[in-house]
């Protein structure tokens, strides 16, 4: 049976382990602290709805229905962990507390920092207003990733603009996706020719590693796409149409008008988490500071970070999280033990990146810290378009997230 809502239970205001979020970070720590023994665990979530994101890809390129990418926040939730469903607003590290929408303050010994990131649409003057309808959609909502394939599928001809703001965003591979899916299935409808598909890309190249940034742009150059690098997308008029494109690199601006936008809205750590003494000095998107090896925050060692919201340097990814899990709740034991500090557990950076090519091809870059490539499947080559690898992405990994991380198994 799912644990009570708070609305059910008498209200308790102090923790042993207090979560913040219980998206795919917060519920695979909250599952491996449970199974690792410890109890009095509270997770912090006002949703009721949990999401499987990384499958909106597939939502918005018509290769999968939105509806399996959900599930109640109270299937989720592991058992005998306290689900408080308020917003967190405020967090104090010396005096050890959260404070909530509901001006509830909940003390804790332990911390867990796992809100994710927020959306920020209005930092592209436009956007806001334009994105769910006029030609403008965006795989990154759940709301409007179904008017992405009905974009795409509609399109005969003209202008199709995806675009990538600079910053670390969800998935950094998914903006490109959606251009492949897209331009896929223009080409088996005998239309991509007539269709003029740009991708905006706020870097200097198509991917971070050698051998997957080779194939993309292979896969690039195989549908006739046109790479805009150092660029990104700086304004856009829905009623007109038109967006403005800045090259950095070139320092100038361009305008264009387009038939279908696929936008990324820029990203950053929720504001009350930038404001809060846990945000990294040095980061300007406000996420947590967080030992890129141990997941702890340097100067609160009763605090840790995992997910979108820790300012790690690597890809934020599911993947990613289920390393990370292992390693928050291994060195959270141990600092619970006193157990020496040189002896903790340590995050390689690993991450994947599901790059879905065409409709039922994929590459899965796999790589650390150091960009190194980390292959997890032995004998396969995961740097060749595969099909073996999309039936992964569409089947394999829903499953393996439902069933194996969220319940700390995987």
């Amino acid at each position: 049976m799912p644990s009570m809502s708070s609305a059910s239970r008498p209200a308790r205001d102090h923790h042993r382990v207090l979560i913040v979020g219980g998206g795919t970070a917060g519920i695979t720590a909250a599952a491996r602290l449970r199974r690792a023994g410890v109890t009095d665990i509270a997770v912090l979530e006002p949703a009721d709805v949990h999401w499987y994101q990384p499958l909106w890809t597939l939502v918005g390129g018509g290769r999968a229905p939105l509806d399996i990418t959900r599930r109640p926040e109270a299937s989720v939730m592991p058992r005998h962990v306290r689900w408080i469903r308020e917003a967190a607003t405020a967090v104090d590290p010396e005096a050890r507390t959260v404070t909530t929408a509901a001006d509830r303050t909940i003390g804790y010994d332990y911390l867990v920092m796992a809100p994710g990131l927020q959306l920020d649409w209005d930092k592209v003057p436009g956007l806001d207003s334009a994105v769910g309808h006029g030609g403008v959609s965006s795989n990154y909502s759940f709301e409007h990733a179904p008017y992405t394939w009905e974009l795409i599928r509609g399109l005969r001809s003209g202008t199709a603009v995806f675009t990538q703001p600079a910053g670390p965003v969800k998935c950094g591979g998914a903006p490109q996706k959606i251009a492949y899916l897209a331009a896929d299935h223009w080409r088996r409808q005998g239309v991509l020719d007539r269709i003029r598909v740009i991708l905006v890309l706020p870097a200097d190249s198509m991917f971070g590693v050698p051998v997957w940034r080779r194939a993309l742009e292979q896969v690039a150059a195989r549908y006739g796409i046109e790479v805009r690098l150092n660029s990104e997308m700086t304004a856009v008029d829905g009623a007109a149409r038109e967006l403005t494109i800045a090259d950095h690199a070139a320092d100038t601006e361009e305008s264009l008008t387009f038939d279908l936008l696929h936008a990324v809205p820029p990203q950053s750590a929720p504001d009350w988490v930038k404001r809060s003494p846990l945000a990294d000095p040095a980061s300007p998107y406000g996420y947590v500071e967080a030992d890129k090896h141990t997941l702890q925050h340097p100067g609160h060692r009763n605090v840790f970070a995992l997910g979108d919201v820790a300012n790690l340097p690597t890809s934020k990814t599911g993947a990613a999280v289920r390393k990370q899990a292992p390693v928050v709740v291994a060195n959270l034991l141990a600092e619970m033990k006193g157990e020496r500090r040189d002896g903790r557990r340590r995050y390689d950076g690993y991450t994947s990146c599901p790059l879905v090519t065409a409709r039922n091809r994929m590459l899965l870059a796999e790589f650390d810290y150091d960009q190194n490539p980390a292959p997890s499947i032995p004998l396969l080559d995961t740097t060749k378009e595969r099909r073996d690898m999309w039936l992964l992405k569409r089947y394999g990994l829903p499953a393996l997230y439902w069933h194996g991380m969220l319940k700390g198994r995987a």
